[in-house]
């Protein structure tokens, strides 16, 4: 039920914050997740805004049906789905990186995962790359939130981190360039600008696997390619409440719309 829905506040939109929309409009970093430790994790601005490579096809390749990106960024994936032909919406809560998707020719929605979503209940395939089953920072909560926009028996695909058994979470900020001794940084989209703390996560293989199956998840499978790691999931849900299961993931009328070029598209 929607009811049982957590709606997002404007703060909660940290992807929207200066360095990571200027990072998207120029396609190159630096660009950082910093804990409050002053620990910095990469963020691979440069193949985020590239083409879909390799690793990333062998990801579609096996996508099942209608296909969601979540936390889709720039848009390689779903732009690439589109190509091929197939349906497939991004979800992102950046402005910039939903334009950015629609005008690759892609779909995208300005939205969380944790807000109403067009199709729920009906996907058949969700995508968790590059980083982004962290959302939210609680890795069981996400688990359960796909379990329900996903069809019964539907795939979801995450990246995970490779060859570690990480279970962390954490807060973190992002961070063009590595900020002052003290934290502080300037705040206007400037050299050494910051975005606000949010929570975070980081899972290897087995930490996923760990959680999902407390959260009904079967496991699928999993691999390696190019230094990334992957798992496969399969929902175990038998039923779907929202929606009669043989109806298309997104009806005409719940197609998000591209309204105009360079700007993101609007829900119906």
């Amino acid at each position: 039920m929607v009811s049982a829905v957590p709606r997002t506040r404007p703060g909660d939109r940290p992807w929207s914050a200066d360095p990571y929309s200027h990072a998207v409009l120029s396609g190159r970093g630096p660009l950082f997740l910093r804990r409050t430790d002053g620990w910095l994790l990469p963020l691979e601005v440069e193949r985020w805004c590239a083409d879909a490579d390799a690793v990333d096809r062998e990801v579609l390749a096996r996508c099942e049906g209608a296909v969601l990106d979540v936390g889709c960024g720039p848009g390689r994936l779903v732009a690439a789905l589109a190509a091929r032909g197939g349906t497939a919406l991004g979800i992102d809560v950046s402005e910039a990186a939903v334009a950015h998707t629609t005008r690759l020719g892609g779909q995208a929605l300005q939205r969380s995962v944790f807000e109403p979503l067009p199709g729920e209940g009906r996907w058949g395939t969700a995508l968790l790359v590059d980083g982004n089953i962290g959302i939210g920072g609680d890795p069981a909560a996400l688990l359960r939130r796909l379990s329900r926009l996903l069809a019964p028996g539907g795939l979801l695909i995450a990246e995970t981190v490779p060859d570690a058994d990480v279970d962390e979470r954490v807060s973190v900020r992002i961070v063009r360039i590595p900020g002052t001794p003290d934290g502080t940084e300037d705040h206007d989209g400037g050299p050494g600008a910051a975005g606000p703390s949010f929570p975070w996560a980081r899972l290897g293989t087995p930490a996923l696997l760990r959680h999902a199956a407390r959260a009904g998840w079967r496991p699928q499978g999993q691999w390696t390619a190019g230094g990334r790691a992957f798992a496969t999931l399969r929902n175990r849900r038998t039923s779907s409440s929202a929606d009669p299961a043989n109806s298309p993931a997104v009806s005409s009328s719940q197609r998000p719309r591209n309204t105009s070029p360079g700007m993101p598209v609007a829900d119906s």
